[in-house]
C-alpha cells in the first residue's frame, strides 16, 4: 500500500509521517508544492527520508482539511482520502500539540515547535500565519516586545522600522502588476520585491480572530508586507481606471469569491463564472501607482494612467472650460431624487 502525505516539514505532518506509516503499514510518499516557503524547504528531503518517506516530491498546499479534500473531489474524484485527524486512534495518541512535540522528540525528528513556542507556523510567497497555542488567547498581545523574535519572520515591528519613509512604484497592466520601481518583474518577482520593502517598513501585520468554515472562530497572527502593498496599489489604480458601477458590481461579489476560495470552492464552477467578471473589469487596469511606507503605514502619494478616467478639467472647483457638466443639470436630477423622500415625509406628518 502507498500513501502520499502533503507534507510541510511542520510539527503536524512530521508526525503523520511517522504515526500512518506505523498505523497503516504502508509505503509514505512525500509530498511538497514549493509556493514560495523560502528556507523552509532546506533540508525538507532529507529530513522527510530520515522520518519515515521512500520518496519526496517538491513541486511547484492546501491549508486545511476541507481544502484538501474538495480540491481531491474536483481533480481526482476515486481518489481514498485519509483524514488522521478524523481518526480516533490518532485522536486519543494525540490530544494536542504537547504530544505531538514529546512524540518527535522520543524519535529525533527535527521540528521548529517546541514547549517554549507551542505554535504553527504555515508560510508561502503571500504570507506566514501563526496560529495555536499561546496564541488561542486572544488576549495576548502578539506586538509585545518579549516576542520580537517569535513572529518577525517576513517583517519588523513597525516601532523598530526605519525612521525615514520610502516611495516605491508599481506598475500595472490590466490589473497585474508588472514592475516594481521601473522594474520589469515576473509575478514572482513583484511579490519577492514587495516583501522586501514591505517587510523593511513593517507593515501588512495582522492579527485576526477569523470564522471557520466549520463553525468556530479561530485566532490568527500573520504577516502579509508584499500582498499588503499588492492590495492597496491595486485597488488606487482601480480608483482613477475602472467604471464606478462596475467597481461597484465587482466589490458586491468579493465577499462571496472570498468566501468559495477561503471555503476551499477553488475549482467549482461558480467560482470559475465569478473569475470571468474579474478577469473583463481589470482590462483598463494599466498604469503607476507611487505609495509611502513608513513605520507600518501605506500610503498613496500618486497615480496615473493612459486610459484614466479620471479628468481634471471635468473635476475642477474652477470653471469647466469643457462643459461637459453643466450645473443646471443638477435641478431636475435632485428633484427626480427627492420626489419618493418627500411623498414620505407627507404621509408620516399626516400620523
Amino acid at each position: 500500500m502507498k500513501i502520499v502525505l502533503a507534507y510541510s516539514g511542520g510539527l503536524d505532518t512530521s508526525v503523520l509521517l511517522s504515526w500512518i506509516k506505523e498505523a497503516y503499514d504502508a509505503e509514505m510518499i512525500a509530498f511538497c508544492a514549493d509556493i514560495g516557503q523560502a528556507e523552509e524547504l532546506k533540508g525538507l528531503e532529507a529530513k522527510a527520508k530520515r522520518t519515515g518517506a521512500s520518496k519526496i516530491y517538491i513541486d511547484g498546499k492546501g491549508n486545511d482539511q476541507v481544502r484538501f479534500e474538495l480540491t481531491a473531489a474536483a481533480l481526482a474524484p476515486d481518489l481514498q482520502v485519509i483524514a488522521p485527524w478524523r481518526d480516533e486512534r490518532f485522536r486519543k495518541a494525540f490530544p494536542g500539540r504537547q504530544q505531538m512535540i514529546k512524540y518527535c522528540k522520543r524519535r529525533e525528528i527535527p521540528v521548529q515547535a517546541s514547549a517554549k513556542k507551542p505554535f504553527s507556523m504555515d508560510r508561502n510567497l503571500l504570507h506566514i500565519s501563526y496560529e495555536a497555542g499561546i496564541l488561542e488567547d486572544p488576549w495576548m498581545d502578539a506586538g509585545n516586545k518579549k516576542y520580537h523574535g517569535s513572529f518577525t519572520t517576513l517583517s519588523v515591528f513597525p516601532e523598530d522600522a526605519p525612521n525615514k519613509p520610502e516611495f516605491v512604484t508599481i506598475d500595472f497592466k490590466k490589473g497585474n502588476a508588472v514592475a516594481v520601481n521601473g522594474k520589469a518583474l515576473s509575478p514572482l518577482g513583484v511579490m519577492k520585491a514587495l516583501n522586501k520593502l514591505g517587510g523593511k517598513h513593517g507593515v501588512g501585520r495582522v492579527d485576526m480572530v477569523e470564522n471557520r468554515y466549520v463553525g468556530m472562530k479561530s485566532r490568527g497572527v500573520y504577516e502579509t508586507p508584499g500582498g499588503a502593498i499588492l492590495h492597496f496599489a491595486h485597488r488606487q489604480m482601480e480608483s482613477i481606471t475602472m467604471d464606478r458601477e462596475v467597481m461597484h458590481l465587482r466589490d458586491s461579489l468579493v465577499p462571496k469569491y472570498s468566501e468559495l476560495v477561503y471555503y476551499g470552492f477553488w475549482y467549482s464552477p461558480e467560482r470559475l463564472a465569478l473569475q470571468s467578471l474579474v478577469e473583463e473589469s481589470q482590462k483598463n487596469v494599466t498604469g503607476t501607482v507611487r505609495v509611502k511606507l513608513y513605520k507600518g503605514n501605506i500610503m498613496v502619494a500618486g497615480r496615473k494612467s493612459p486610459v484614466s478616467l479620471y479628468n481634471p478639467r471635468i473635476a475642477t472647483m474652477e470653471a469647466d472650460p469643457t462643459k461637459a457638466y453643466n450645473q443646471d443639470d443638477a435641478t431636475g436630477f435632485i428633484r427626480l431624487n427627492a420626489l419618493r423622500l418627500k411623498v414620505a415625509a407627507k404621509v408620516q406628518r399626516k400620523k
